[in-house]
């Protein structure tokens, strides 16, 4: 083949995307983010796509939001639409894990290919500036009094807000079969909920409260983090004597059935993208702590967290 048609042929390959991604200079992505708009996995995929951008590892990043079921709606359109896509991406978490442990669907997490683990959060628990419940003692004596008058906002049925609600009946002698937790298919559902005073008590990740608990709109009564987080001075559960600890955590998986070499340039893309200063930024914005994790080490880590879930869920009552 001579020269100019070799040049001709590997730029119709690349215009088709059917080039390996180290052979071409960027990439045109295509991320799925399995929850609505305004929640945390939309929060750090669209953060993630900028800084990919930022770093000149993607062209372009185009975003799907595919919300419901804890992620596993979006995860099962990931697995049977991108098979063998170099350029396709999912944002996942321990909240999909949770998904996938209580509703036990058709599809899997482990047809999927690990890329990295970018951050770790924990949940805040808050609630309606104008409750009559003022702190968590206040809400867990309503809980052991009645324990269906307090309803619990937050993502889907097995998100880690969910799983800590059900931690903290278990902690205080109530059945968390009772636990009246009221689901949401995205986050920005969930904080209208709780700005409405349509549940009693909500959960998630600060970054999806901080400009509530600032303006005074949300009143944060406890973190499910070891110690005290640095962004807001609240106490934690543990220190309230509600033995509660639990963190949610925001990672990347690729398509099934990509190469090796594949896997590796799209891991490459991740790492240089949360060196970019728009990704610092965003982790300061947001509370985020980084916790990068790549290859066998993510993989290892997925497992361990897989199985440490399952069996909160199973001793909580939630399996």
């Amino acid at each position: 083949m001579r020269r100019d048609q070799f040049i001709k042929s590997l730029a119709a390959l690349a215009a088709a995307g059917a080039l390996p991604l180290t052979a071409r200079a960027a990439a045109n992505l295509k991320m799925m983010i399995p929850a609505n708009p305004a929640g945390g996995w939309d929060t750090t995929g669209r953060a993630l796509g900028a800084a990919m951008i930022e770093a000149k590892s993607a062209d372009s990043v185009q975003y799907d939001n595919k919300g419901g079921a804890a992620g596993i709606i979006g995860l099962a359109q990931f697995v049977n639409s991108a098979k063998g896509d170099p350029n396709a991406v999912m944002m996942m978490g321990a909240v999909m894990l949770g998904g996938i442990i209580a509703g036990k669907p058709p599809v899997t997490l482990q047809t999927c290919t690990p890329i990295a683990r970018l951050t770790s959060e924990y949940n805040v628990f808050v609630l309606p500036a104008n409750s009559p419940l003022k702190t968590m003692k206040d809400v867990v004596t309503q809980l052991k009094k009645d324990p269906g008058s307090v309803k619990w906002g937050g993502g889907s049925r097995g998100s880690t807000e969910h799983i800590a609600a059900c931690m903290l009946a278990r902690n205080v002698g109530v059945d968390p079969k009772k636990v009246n937790y009221v689901a949401f298919r995205g986050g920005g559902e969930a904080t209208a909920a709780i700005l409405g005073g349509n549940v009693t008590i909500g959960g998630s990740g600060y970054s999806e409260f901080a400009e509530y608990i600032t303006a005074g709109k949300m009143r944060p009564i406890g973190v499910t983090s070891q110690k005290r987080l640095p962004d807001i001075n609240v106490p934690t559960m543990k220190e309230q004597g509600y033995d509660v600890v639990l963190g949610n955590w925001r990672g990347v998986y690729a398509a099934p059935g990509i190469t090796a070499e594949q896997r590796a340039a799209l891991t490459d893309i991740v790492v240089r993208a949360t060196k970019s200063k728009s990704w610092q930024e965003a982790l300061k914005k947001n509370g985020w702590t980084p916790a990068l994790q790549t290859g066998k080490e993510f993989e290892d880590f997925v497992e361990y967290e897989f199985s440490s879930l399952n069996a909160i869920m199973y001793l909580s009552g939630m399996v």
